[in-house]
């Protein structure tokens, strides 16, 4: 069993009550990446950086492609149109990612 598998215990009156409590919360993905960010930056101090695109990328692409497969029901086919990416281009994402 992987971790796509895994099945979610929320009412749907759970899940309206939380897109609501978002929707009032004026926090968009990108904000959120920009105080992750700040954040980072805050704690390394004088340390040299180096692959920051790729932490970032894999900090938001995991998440994403867990979500769209969700979504899509575990059907590639579907999550690789929703995503814009060739299948097996999603195959070897979700295989990088632990998620296959």
């Amino acid at each position: 069993m992987n971790k796509l598998d895994e099945t979610s215990t929320f009412s749907s009156f759970q899940i309206a009550e939380q897109l609501e409590s978002f929707s009032q919360q004026e926090n968009t993905l990108r904000s959120e990446v920009e105080k992750a960010l700040r954040r980072y930056f805050q704690h390394i101090e004088d340390e040299p950086v180096t692959d920051l695109h790729r932490m970032v990328i894999s900090e938001v692409e995991a998440p994403l492609l867990e979500a769209v497969m969700r979504y899509a029901g575990n059907n590639q086919s579907k999550a690789s149109i929703m995503l814009g990416l060739n299948r097996g281009t999603l195959r070897s994402k979700l295989k990088l990612y632990g998620l296959l």
